[in-house]
């Protein structure tokens, strides 16, 4: 935090996700190190993997201990992220072995227009999830019980506290429990919090770049503001076209490699990682 790593352009990848219920303990891999039977949980990720799905387990926050052992249904719901697609759908199994059966083209479950707002406490993946994201999740628990879940690993872990909205996909980092309480009240009015959005995870990280850069420019912080309509690659980094109403607008994005760090709360060795810098946005 000290650092101030970017974050534009740092979620990952997701156009549409599976989210199931596993309530007990998780290991480091939430699907093979938790109550689910590891054979099962290797062929739902498997499934959904294959599908172009990513998967992600969820669970309720502060739930007694044989509450999560005994756990006898599991909830799950199918998320498009996609722009212009964006939907929920939520369903329930008595047998987790009943996941693999489930349709994964959008036609399964009941459609819900109620957001999801999930926050990793993944310890075992990395104790920062737990120690930065526990104080998030309970206050948005106590506030919004029934949109709030933990969640598994969502990836950049050196910006725990980190925090997902669905369904648009929209991935935060740094969060903190009063930040979760913004970002719910902006998201309520169609709006981003810019300063700990880093970026829409159905997009490439570029796209994600141009699109926080292009906020900082017009200072607009709808969540549809900008449509990203075509990435160009060239030697100095990339040329990006977003629509912006009835506007086109071009951002020059830049990258560079930081000084070596860690990257993670387990990290022993140092690494550069990648970042993008803002060159410029014109308007055409």
């Amino acid at each position: 935090m000290e650092r101030h790593d970017p974050l534009a352009g740092t979620a990952g990848f997701g156009e549409r996700w599976l989210l199931v219920e596993i309530e007990s303990g998780w290991g480091r891999h939430a699907f093979f190190d938790s109550a689910l039977d590891p054979a099962l949980g290797a062929r739902i990720v498997a499934r959904a993997e294959e599908a172009g799905i990513r998967p992600l387990a969820i669970r309720r926050t502060r739930l007694r201990a044989p509450v999560r052992r005994d756990q006898t249904s599991w909830r799950w719901a199918l998320v498009d992220s996609r722009p212009g697609r964006e939907s929920i759908r939520w369903g329930r199994v008595d047998d987790p072995a009943e996941l693999l059966a489930i349709p994964l083209d959008g036609s399964a479950g009941e459609s819900s227009d109620a957001p999801i707002y999930a926050v990793c406490a993944h310890a075992r993946h990395d104790q920062c999830c737990a120690v930065r994201g526990r104080p998030v999740v309970e206050t948005l628990a106590a506030e919004h019980p029934e949109l709030t879940w933990e969640c598994s690993h969502l990836g950049g872990d050196r910006f725990a506290a980190t925090m997902i909205v669905f369904p648009e996909g929209l991935l935060y980092g740094r969060v903190g429990a009063e930040d979760a309480s913004r970002i719910v009240e902006r998201h309520a009015e169609g709006r981003v919090v810019p300063e700990l959005l880093r970026g829409r995870t159905s997009r490439s990280t570029v796209a994600q770049a141009a699109e926080a850069f292009a906020r900082a420019d017009t200072e607009d912080d709808r969540v549809g503001a900008f449509r990203p309509l075509e990435e160009r690659p060239h030697p100095h980094g990339w040329t990006v076209e977003l629509a912006y109403g009835r506007d086109r607008l071009t951002v020059e994005v830049g990258e560079r490699l930081s000084e070596p760090l860690l990257s993670t709360c387990a990290a022993t060795i140092a690494h550069p990682v990648r970042e993008f810098v803002p060159v410029s946005v014109d308007r055409a």
